[in-house]
């Protein structure tokens, strides 16, 4: 099927909107009519630029305010549709998106509509013109898509159809199922968007929070199912008003919507027993962190700490600045060769485990996410790496396996006493990475579809200086976790100039890992004793138990499958490590903690530089 998106859903001018469409590989283009208005290119340039970027121009929209009028207003809305089909002539494009009245001055009579309609639809017959009429979820008297095709059939015209949208029908909470009722050559055009659950107006909900299949709460994977089941061959188009979309780059835009078609295409042929046009890999679920790299100016920046916590370097890059530091199946590498460390420590790359490196690699490709550039000496192993919306590097590995080489074999080990590495950390149990604010709705496609990790509710946690938008991805059995985090819009007194990121490591016994860096002289984070006292409120762990919590700086938290304890080390550059330790099978993420820690953070962050 043909892929599309209304020019409305990007920045720019409708030439750059032209160019991002034709480059994110495109088929055709919805044009709205304020892009057109706004252009200095003329109908016919604009016609002759999509032909060149081989995009078809598939709808002509919207068209407002036409049918069930009173018989005094009939000619004015005739005399502006002969306008609008004559510039559809000179576009070339041949269905015209005719919205369902909002006007006060709507008569609320069915056979008034049906007429006016078959009015339309006799005019733009003549033209080889066809009308697509969408029930808008606001409509005056028509809002959901069972009125509308009653007046469809009533009006009884080959050349009128229906234009179903997933956001007008699910907004409204419509069951899509009796979509299924509709032949699909009635229905001339098909329109795709998803939104956040918001409990607000519908109008403003629409004209601000739509977002590309995939980045928000509704099931437009059923809704497309219902409608592929009619028998429907047109184009699969993407219309999304969304005020960062707006803003952001259109190339980059254009690309996220075509990943979004992509893993809905996949999704939905899935359900039905059909395929991807794509016929992308299937998405391969990783196993486990194989190592979190931090891009540092020097290892002691970090050396120490990890030390304490009981971790041993066991090995150096044979030809680059990387050393290799290892505790349980927990590994960190401190490189310090890069140019993106800056004056701290950053988390620049995630090493993610993989029974197969390469099908990784071949879909996240198939999903517009090209391998990184990487210098590679002859001997190195093979590893490849792609780019996160936040730029974070992903690589692919499998570690110590004998039938495939291991990126482990790159570094030459370091003698070490026996008795190091008797700490009690077992493995990376979850990283936390801040986003961009205008990428966080891409970031939780781009897990979703290209690792097939399954997102989560999206959070809102209170910051002394604003609010943190949270939202976890992770593979079914909890062994990759990654938590997303929107960075701080602009820096100010109260917030960091650059926004933290942390990596969670799991403890079998997280006292005695507590202990253990008090002992080398590192101080965790401080909690205020407020917070033991609210926590006592909530919950009765026992004096002992509560005391211990208060003594070791230790956070706690619980649910229906079990207990979290943990607890934070300082900050250094833009990086700090939480120490964990999940009691039976507790799922989350300490999140009703997260204010605390925030707070704790900038009190810690403003002593030190006061």
């Amino acid at each position: 099927m043909r892929r599309s998106i209304a020019t409305v859903s990007l920045s720019g001018s409708l030439a750059d909107k032209l160019t991002a469409v034709g480059a994110a590989g495109f088929d055709g283009i919805e044009i709205f009519e304020n892009d057109l208005i706004s252009s200095e290119m003329a109908p016919e340039e604009v016609r002759r630029r999509a032909a060149d970027l081989g995009l078809a121009i598939e709808l002509y929209q919207p068209f407002r305010d036409f049918e069930a009028v009173p018989p005094g207003l009939l000619a004015d809305a005739l005399r502006r549709a002969e306008h609008k089909l004559d510039l559809m002539e000179r576009l070339g494009v041949t269905r015209l998106l005719v919205c369902s009245n909002v006007s006060p001055a709507a008569v609320d009579d069915d056979g008034l509509a049906a007429e006016q309609l078959r009015l339309l639809a006799d005019r733009a017959a003549d033209r080889g013109i066809r009308i697509a009429y969408e029930a808008l979820a606001w409509g005056r008297h028509v809002s959901d898509y069972l009125h509308a095709w009653r007046i469809v059939r009533m009006a009884d015209h080959p050349n009128l159809g229906l234009c179903l949208d997933s956001f007008h029908i699910l907004a409204r909470d419509v069951d899509p199922y009796a979509i299924e009722t509709i032949p699909g050559e009635k229905i001339f055009f098909l329109q795709l968007a998803d939104a956040p659950s918001l409990p607000m107006d519908v109008l403003y909900w629409s004209r601000h929070y739509r977002c590309f299949p995939g980045e928000g709460d509704l099931d437009v994977a059923g809704f497309l199912a219902h409608v592929l089941r009619t028998g429907y061959e047109g184009p699969l188009s993407l219309e999304v008003f969304n005020d960062i979309f707006r803003q952001a780059a259109a190339m980059r835009t254009a690309q996220d919507a075509m990943r979004s078609l992509i893993a809905l295409e996949e999704q939905v042929g899935t359900s039905i027993g059909g395929s991807s046009r794509s016929a992308a890999p299937a998405p391969v679920a990783p196993s486990g962190f194989a190592f979190a790299e931090l891009a540092t100016p020097g290892p002691g920046l970090v050396s120490g700490l990890l030390k304490a916590l009981g971790f041993v370097r066991t090995g150096t890059h044979r030809g680059k600045p990387v050393e290799l530091w290892e505790q349980g199946e927990a590994r960190i590498l401190l490189n310090s060769g890069s140019p993106e460390s800056g004056d701290g420590p950053v988390l620049n790359a995630i090493g993610l485990e993989s029974p197969d490196p390469a099908a990784s690699v071949e879909r996240a490709q198939a999903l517009l996410s090209p391998v990184l550039p990487r210098l590679r000496d002859p001997d190195d192993a093979p590893l490849d790496a792609v780019a996160a919306p936040d730029g974070t590097e992903l690589f692919f590995c499998r570690t110590a396996r004998p039938d495939h080489p291991s990126w482990t074999d790159d570094f030459s080990e370091d003698e070490r006493d026996p008795s190091d590495g008797a700490g009690e950390i077992t493995h990376i149990d979850h990283v936390a990475l801040p986003q961009p604010w205008h990428h966080f709705d891409e970031a939780s496609l781009f897990y979703r579809s290209v690792l097939g990790l399954r997102p989560h509710e999206s959070l809102e946690l209170p910051d002394p200086y604003g609010l943190m938008r949270s939202r976890a991805v992770s593979t079914d059995d909890g062994r990759v976790r990654i938590a997303l985090n929107v960075a701080y819009v602009g820096a100010h007194d109260g917030t960091p100039g650059v926004a933290w990121q942390h990596v969670a490591l799991a403890s079998r016994d997280i006292v005695a890992t507590a202990r253990r860096i008090r002992t080398a002289g590192f101080t965790p984070l401080a909690i205020p004793e407020n917070y033991y006292d609210d926590l006592e409120a909530r919950h009765d762990l026992g004096a002992e138990r509560h005391g211990l919590l208060r003594e070791l700086n230790l956070l706690y938290d619980k649910d229906e499958h079990g207990e979290f304890v943990h607890f934070y080390t300082g900050t250094t550059g833009r990086v700090f490590f939480e120490i964990v330790q999940r009691l039976d099978d507790y799922r989350g993420y300490g999140a009703v903690n997260a204010p605390v820690r925030l707070a704790a953070q900038h009190a810690r962050s403003h002593r030190r530089s006061s």
